[in-house]
C-alpha cells in the first residue's frame, strides 16, 4: 500500500505540469480543455491525502523539512542574536557611508518574555472532519485556477522583463518605476516559495541577491522609501522568515536594502527622508516639510523584524523615534485619536491638517500599529494605544453606513475633515481596514472590532456585487445613514453610487486581503465562494496576451486595458487568493505578520 500511495503522488505531480502547461497555453488551446484536468488533479491529491494518512507513517517535524510551514521547525531566533550580526562585504558597504547626524544611544528591542496573545486563527481542527470530499475537491481547483494565473504572469515576466521592476502586460515589454532593482522579482520571492515553486525560487533567489544596491545603480533620482521598504525589504525578510532563516544570502540582501533605508534617516532630527537621492549620501537631504502619514510611519514592521534577526538596533531606534512621535502628539491632531494624511516630518508636527482616512496616503500608518504589537509579542504597550485610540476615533468620525435599496449590514471607510461634515467616499485602498480590525478586535478582545471588521469586509464585497462587471472602482461616493444603524432607501435614488470619482482598478489586493482575515478568523467557507466570484471576474477583464493589466473603467461593459501590472498584483492579490484556497495552516495569523505588501514575517516566540 506504501508503493500504491507514493505511486499515486507522483502521478499527481505528473497530471499538475499538465494543467500547468494546459493553461499557460490558453492561447491556443480553449481554457474549458484543461478544467478536466483540473478536476483530475484535485480528485488525485484528495486521494493522495487520504493515502497518506491511512497508509504512511506520521513523520514528527524535522529542522531540515524546507516545506513545513509550522513555527516549530524554524533555525529563526527566538531572540535578537548577540553580538550583531554582520553581513559579508560582497557589495555597496552602506555601513562605511560617513554618518554626519550620529545617535548617542539607541533604543532596544523589548526584553523579557513576550505576552501570551489571544489566538487570531479559528480552529479550524475541529470541524476538519465535516469538510466534504467535493469542497475539498472544489478548493483545490480553485488554488490550481489562482496558481495558473499566477505562473503565465510569471513566465511572461522572466521572458520579457526579467530583472527590470514591472512587466508590460500588453505590449510586453518592461517598465522600471522602482529603481530598477527587479521589483517584480523580489516582491515575489515569498509567492514563489508559498506556491510551492522550489526551482523558480531557486532561480530567482540566485538572481535577486546579485542585484546592486550602490548609489549609482537606480535609475531615479529620487527613491520613495516607503515603496522600496515595504516591497524589497520586505521581500528578502519574508523569503529569509518562510525558508526557516537558514540561507544567509537572503539576510545579508536584507541588511545591505535596510543599510540603504536607514542612510535615509542621517537627517538632522532623524526623522526619514521619504523622497531620497542615493547619489547624493554627502549632501544634507531633509525630511518632508509637506509629507505625508503613511511614508513617515510605515517602516515599523520591516525595522523591527531586522532588528529581531540580526540584533542590530540602529533599525529599531529608526521607527522608536518615530513612534514616539506619534505617541506624544496623538491626542494632539485635529481629530485627536487620529493623524491627518499631511504632515510636517521636518518639524515633527502632525498637528496641523484637517483630513483624515484610511485610504491614499494615509493607509498602511495605521495597518501597523497592530502588527507591530503583534510581531513584539505585546510587550510594546505604545502601539495598543495608538492602535486603540485610533481605531475608535475612526469608528465615529470616519466610518458610515450607505443607504442601500436592500439595507444590507454594510459600512464604508469615509474621509473625516476637523471641522466640516465628512466626505462619504469610498476607496478601493481603504478595502483593507476590514481586516486591520479584524486582526485587532482578535489581538485586543474587542468584538466591537471584529463587528466593525466584518462590515466593512462586506462593504467592499457589496461594491464589487453591485459593480457591472464585478469590480469596485477606485473611487466612489454614496449617501450616508444618519447613524450606524439601518435606514431607510431614498427611492427618488436612481443608484446607491452617487457618483464614480474614479473608475479604474489598478490589480489591487486590499478586498481579497481583508476577505482573507476574515475567513482565517471566521472559518465561515462561503466567504471562499465569494473569493471566487472576486477572483474570475478579475481575470475575466484584466486578462492580457502576456499577464494581467490594469483596467481604465469598471463601470463600462468591456473596459479598455492599460499598459500596467505593478508587482502587487502577484506579490499580494494572487497571494491572498491563492492563501484563502489554501490549507489554513499555511503562514497561520497566528505565526506570521504581514507587512503591507503581503510579505509575512515570522512572530518570535
Amino acid at each position: 500500500m506504501l508503493q500504491l500511495t507514493l505511486a499515486l503522488k507522483s502521478f499527481c505531480n505528473t497530471a499538475q505540469s499538465k494543467v500547468v502547461n494546459c493553461l499557460h497555453q490558453d492561447m491556443l488551446l480553449p481554457r474549458k480543455k484543461c478544467w478536466d484536468l483540473v478536476t483530475l488533479v484535485a480528485v488525485c491529491y484528495v486521494l493522495f491525502l487520504v493515502g497518506h494518512k491511512c497508509f504512511l507513517p506520521t513523520a514528527s517535524p524535522s529542522k531540515s523539512s524546507s516545506t513545513a510551514p509550522s513555527l516549530p521547525v524554524s533555525a529563526c531566533p527566538d531572540s535578537p542574536p548577540f553580538p550583531a550580526y554582520v553581513p559579508p562585504q560582497n557589495g555597496f558597504d552602506w555601513r562605511a557611508v560617513p554618518v554626519k547626524y550620529p545617535v548617542q544611544e539607541f533604543a532596544a528591542l523589548p526584553t523579557g518574555t513576550s505576552l501570551t496573545l489571544p489566538k487570531i486563527q479559528h480552529d479550524f481542527a475541529s470541524n476538519a472532519n465535516t469538510v466534504s470530499v467535493s469542497a475539498q475537491i472544489t478548493r483545490k481547483q480553485r488554488q490550481a485556477s489562482v496558481k495558473a494565473v499566477f505562473l503565465r504572469a510569471w513566465q511572461s515576466y522572466k521572458d520579457r522583463a526579467w530583472l527590470a521592476d514591472e512587466l508590460a502586460p500588453i505590449s510586453g515589454g518592461s517598465k522600471n518605476p522602482f529603481g530598477g532593482w527587479g521589483a517584480t522579482l523580489v516582491d515575489n520571492l515569498d509567492t514563489l516559495w508559498l506556491m510551492d515553486m522550489k526551482d523558480d525560487f531557486e532561480m530567482a533567489v540566485a538572481a535577486a541577491t546579485n542585484i546592486s544596491f550602490n548609489p549609482e545603480s537606480s535609475s531615479l533620482e529620487s527613491l520613495n522609501m516607503f515603496e522600496t521598504t515595504i516591497r524589497y525589504l520586505g521581500g528578502f525578510l519574508a523569503a529569509y522568515d518562510l525558508t526557516d532563516c537558514k540561507d544567509e544570502r537572503l539576510l545579508a540582501k536584507a541588511v545591505e536594502v535596510g543599510d540603504m533605508i536607514y542612510a535615509s534617516f542621517d537627517t538632522p532630527n532623524r526623522m526619514p527622508c521619504t523622497r531620497w537621492n542615493p547619489r547624493k549620501t554627502a549632501e544634507d537631504q531633509l525630511p518632508a516639510e509637506q509629507g505625508i502619514i503613511a511614508e513617515m510611519a510605515s517602516f515599523s514592521l520591516e525595522f523591527t523584524r531586522l532588528s529581531q534577526l540580526t540584533g542590530d538596533m540602529r533599525y529599531y531606534d529608526a521607527v522608536a523615534r518615530v513612534t514616539n512621535i506619534l505617541y506624544e502628539q496623538q491626542n494632539r491632531t485635529q481629530l485627536p485619536g487620529m493623524f491627518p494624511i499631511g504632515v510636517d516630518v521636518r518639524a515633527q508636527d502632525l498637528t496641523f491638517d484637517t483630513s483624515f482616512s484610511f485610504g491614499a496616503m494615509a493607509d498602511s500608518a495605521f495597518e501597523y500599529f497592530g502588527k507591530t504589537y503583534q510581531l513584539l509579542g505585546g510587550q510594546e504597550p505604545q502601539y495598543a494605544r495608538l492602535y486603540e485610540h485610533a481605531m475608535d476615533t475612526a469608528i465615529t468620525h470616519m466610518l458610515f453606513r450607505p443607504q442601500l435599496p436592500d439595507q444590507a449590514d454594510i459600512l464604508i471607510s469615509g474621509v473625516a475633515h476637523a471641522g466640516a461634515a465628512r466626505e462619504n467616499s469610498g476607496q478601493h485602498l481603504s478595502c483593507f481596514a476590514g481586516g486591520m480590525f479584524l486582526l485587532g478586535g482578535r489581538l485586543f478582545s474587542n468584538n466591537t472590532h471584529i463587528d466593525v471588521g466584518t462590515k466593512l469586509t462586506n462593504g467592499c464585497v457589496w461594491a464589487y456585487r453591485h459593480s457591472p462587471i464585478g469590480i469596485m472602482p477606485e473611487r466612489f461616493s454614496m449617501n450616508a445613514c444618519p447613524t450606524l444603524e439601518p435606514c431607510d432607501w431614498d427611492p427618488h435614488q436612481q443608484s446607491a453610487f452617487t457618483n464614480i470619482g474614479d473608475g479604474k482598478y489598478a490589480l489591487r489586493p486590499e478586498a481579497i486581503e481583508s476577505m482573507l482575515y476574515l475567513y482565517r478568523i471566521t472559518g465561515d467557507t462561503k466567504l471562499q465562494d465569494i473569493a471566487w466570484e472576486m477572483f474570475q471576474s478579475i481575470d475575466k477583464y484584466t486578462r492580457t496576451d502576456f499577464a494581467n493589466a490594469a483596467i481604465k473603467d469598471t463601470q463600462m461593459p468591456y473596459p479598455e486595458k492599460e499598459d500596467s501590472m505593478e508587482s502587487f498584483w502577484m506579490a499580494e492579490t494572487l497571494k491572498y487568493f491563492y492563501l484563502i484556497f489554501s490549507e489554513p495552516d499555511l503562514v497561520s495569523l497566528d505565526d506570521y505578520v504581514f507587512n503591507t505588501e503581503a510579505h509575512p514575517f515570522r512572530i518570535p516566540r
